[in-house]
């Protein structure tokens, strides 16, 4: 693979009002798409505002992860995500981590579409595919799948936007996502004052999937530039912050790039929900035809899309990478190191600040 191509040395995100694409219009639905395409070539990392999902729909997700996070950790035990076959379920502090020197400090609720027993994917023993963990609390899980499906709904309307954007069949990406391994994340980052300096509420990564819509409550959120230095991307009112994944990079071979992130000057309690809009499991990911250059090999190998999650979550939490070394879980073939996409591979993890 060749180098990757540098994003703009970005200093602030773009804000992208995308209420245009609820337009009749055609061409009031494009300018906002090309909007999207430049924000998304440029930085990788962008706000949308306009988006339409209920305020008081945030506040319950809110409401409900609260009331989750402050329950006793013996409690939260009970639906821990190592008790689940398709990781779902509670994410405890220094499960996951990208930095085998300082652990994550965060805790974490991981779900994903509810699929029952019967379901073709979860006959088969696909990877990630099942039931959630629910815990016993009064309105959680309606709250929560609520909200997971609203985000999922945004989810392919910027899919199909940024199709557009790209000059491709509008489909494009959306044709993908029918049972797909998209997962929504129900973060908390605790503040310890006794603490002499933050610990890394979460290390630098890029995210695996299409991309990601994230709505968080406070300051932290971290991106890196094409330069490699390292912007805050704190929140803005009213807006969720939108990222290219892995899955996007390869598509467009690398036209768009998947941007390095992480969460760090952690100076006050925060919650944060990524929504991770994925492929169905089975998705072959390859770079499209109209990014190739005739007589010019392509910077990234086929992969398939569910694979390649399964394996990055393999190698970023402690109860899988234990299976791993048991022999109880292997890597699928051709799986690629963690840190393998965007800016992070170019210029490392440990870039300037």
């Amino acid at each position: 693979m060749t180098d990757t191509p540098v994003h703009t040395a970005f200093q602030s995100l773009p804000i992208v009002d995308i209420s245009g694409l609820a337009s009749p219009d055609e061409a009031d639905r494009k300018d906002v798409a090309v909007t999207l395409g430049k924000a998304a070539r440029d930085c990788g990392f962008l706000y949308i505002t306009g988006h339409g999902i209920d305020r008081d729909l945030r506040n319950r997700l809110l409401t409900q992860a609260k009331t989750f996070f402050s329950l006793p950790h013996e409690e939260k035990m009970k639906v821990y995500i190592g008790l689940s076959d398709n990781h779902r379920g509670y994410v405890p502090p220094g499960e996951e981590g990208f930095d085998s020197q300082k652990p994550d400090s965060k805790e974490g609720f991981d779900l994903a579409i509810d699929l029952p027993s019967d379901h073709p994917a979860v006959v088969a023993g696909t990877p990630m595919c099942g039931a959630n963990q629910w815990p016993d609390l009064p309105g959680f899980r309606e709250d929560v799948t609520a909200y997971y499906e609203a985000a999922m709904s945004l989810g392919r309307r910027l899919a199909r936007a940024l199709a557009v954007a790209l000059d491709v069949p509008e489909d494009t990406f959306e044709r993908h996502v029918n049972v797909p391994v998209s997962q929504l994340r129900l973060l908390h980052y605790p503040f310890d004052p006794d603490q002499p300096e933050d610990r890394p509420g979460i290390g630098a990564h890029t995210d695996y999937e299409i991309f990601t819509i994230l709505l968080p409550t406070a300051p932290g959120l971290e991106v890196m530039n094409g330069d490699g230095q390292w912007i805050d991307a704190p929140p803005v009112e009213d807006a969720f912050v939108v990222n290219i994944g892995d899955m996007l990079e390869v598509w467009t071979n690398g036209a768009l790039v998947a941007t390095s992130h992480r969460v760090r000057k952690v100076k006050a309690e925060r919650y944060s929900f990524p929504l991770f809009f994925g492929c169905d499991f089975n998705t072959l990911v390859e770079p499209l035809e109209v990014f190739r250059k005739p007589g010019e090999p392509t910077r990234y190998q086929p992969l398939y899309a569910g694979e390649h999650l399964w394996a990055q979550t393999m190698q970023s939490f402690a109860y899988l990478k234990k299976k791993l070394e048991t022999g109880e879980l292997s890597l699928p073939e051709g799986s690629m190191a963690l840190s393998s996409f965007g800016q992070e591979a170019k210029h490392g993890a440990a870039a300037p600040t």
